[in-house]
Order: C-alpha cells, then sequence, then structure tokens
C-alpha cells in the first residue's frame, strides 16, 4: 500500500495549534517531527504533569502520544479532517520510560473510505528502547 502524505510536519503541528488548542494548555510538548508515506513521527517532551511516582513518565501520557500520533498519521494522508476520531486504541505498556522525550512513529496499516488502522511504537529518546506499543482504529467521517 503506498500512500502519499499531503501535508507536512508544518502543517500539521499549525493544524495542531489552530484546531486543537487545548493539546498545548500546559506550554507545547507535542510536536510532528517528520513525516512519509503511510507514517508519521511525533516527539513528546513531558513537564511535571506527565510523571508519576516513580519516576516515570504516567501511562495516560504514553496513552495520549499513541492517540496523538496515530491521528497525525491519518491527517497527513487524509487532509485536516478534525473530525476523524478514535473508534479503538489498545496500549501495550513494555519499559518503564524514564523522565525525558519520547518519540512515537506511527504507521499506518490500513487506510479506507471510512476507517484507518494505525501501528504506534513509542521509544525512549535515543530510540533504542520500544516503551510502548499500541494500535489505533480511527473512524473518517464522510466527506
Amino acid at each position: 500500500m503506498e500512500l502519499t502524505p499531503i501535508m507536512d510536519p508544518e502543517a500539521l503541528n499549525r493544524f495542531l495549534e489552530t484546531d486543537f488548542p487545548q493539546l498545548h494548555t500546559d506550554g507545547k510538548v507535542f510536536e510532528v517531527m517528520a513525516v512519509g508515506p503511510g507514517t508519521v513521527t511525533l516527539w513528546l517532551t513531558p513537564n511535571e504533569r506527565h510523571l508519576r511516582p516513580g519516576g516515570t513518565i504516567s501511562g495516560p501520557t504514553l496513552f495520549a502520544l499513541a492517540d496523538v500520533g496515530a491521528w497525525c498519521a491519518v491527517l497527513a494522508h487524509i487532509g485536516p479532517v478534525a473530525l476523524a476520531v478514535t473508534t479503538n486504541l489498545n496500549i501495550n505498556f513494555l519499559r518503564k520510560p524514564a523522565p525525558g522525550p519520547l518519540s512515537c512513529t506511527c504507521r499506518l496499516l490500513k487506510l479506507g473510505k471510512r476507517l484507518a488502522v494505525v501501528d504506534a511504537s513509542i521509544f525512549d529518546a535515543d530510540g533504542e528502547e520500544l516503551v510502548a506499543h499500541a494500535t489505533a482504529t480511527y473512524s473518517i467521517p464522510p466527506r
């Protein structure tokens, strides 16, 4: 399946800032870093509210990173459709990430007219340790 993106990182980041400003309520922590055929890479720079006792990034933060990254992967390939919504997201927490930046690489597994399925892999800052893995399904509204 060859997918050609129609939004680049700059357009996605601008869309997040204008149409989803609550994402950055406590400062800009999510940033789209790269877009390719069928893929998006998102960066998370966590702040204090993203940490949990035990010196790690919280599960809800990892879940949000996977969800936002997968949503951006869909939008990069269908355009700025704000009402594409998550219908399912399953996540496996694999390792305890140290407090610090994380990357999320998302790959479209299916992009249909009404549904998209995305694979999301979350890595530590150096990209060597897979800390979480998710699959997500999005409902795409009719045009």
